[in-house]
């Protein structure tokens, strides 16, 4: 059994965000596998079904931000999902639009929900899909950043990565997380891309 976590801020007013790229990867990725309507549970919206071949809940928390620990730790403890088969998908302006790592562990970067994972959880022995959204031009508000709607020239690019970041999930499920970040990591992925 996996736990897939698309991290993001309730209400429609962040729905397009680029703090909210992990929820548009959680509804991408239940629309592709035809899985059920989400349904409250846990703090969060919950749905559960086959994805790369493995068992998979997919939960979006919805207590915000830098407390969606409590959902993640309530959902986990539930289904029995231990850390190493927890897939965390979230924004990151450490890295350039459209670019994605994957990467098991480590520290939390300065992203108020994953430190709050890692605080609920006691533990950092995660897998995230960092999803970039770049960081402001000249001297912009991060906070204005992050909780802004991707631009009009950044939306082809936002797409394509939401797809990808699908598929690096599926990857992560189906075929391990080591070939997943050889595949996704890759300096050849980044020829392909043009970087």
């Amino acid at each position: 059994m996996w736990l897939v976590v698309g991290l993001g801020n309730p209400g429609r007013d962040y729905g397009r965000n680029r703090h909210n790229v992990g929820f548009m990867v959680a509804d991408e990725l239940c629309r592709r596998h035809r899985l059920d309507a989400f349904r409250a549970k846990f703090g969060g919206e919950v749905t559960q079904g086959q994805i790369g071949g493995q068992k998979a809940i997919i939960l979006k928390p919805l207590e915000y931000m830098n407390l969606s620990g409590r959902s993640v730790q309530r959902t986990a403890a539930f289904y029995q999902v231990e850390a190493k088969d927890l897939v965390v998908i979230h924004d990151e302006v450490d890295l350039e639009l459209g670019r994605l790592k994957l990467k098991v562990g480590g520290g939390h970067a300065g992203h108020n929900g994953i430190r709050s994972i890692v605080q609920d959880l006691g533990t950092p022995d995660f897998i995230r899909v960092r999803c970039g959204v770049g960081r402001p031009g000249g001297r912009g508000d991060m906070t204005g950043h992050v909780l802004g709607d991707f631009g009009k020239a950044e939306q082809t690019e936002a797409a394509i990565m939401i797809q990808e970041a699908a598929d690096a999930v599926e990857d992560i499920l189906g075929k391990g997380a080591l070939l997943a970040m050889n595949k996704w990591n890759s300096s050849a992925r980044d020829d392909d891309r043009g970087t």
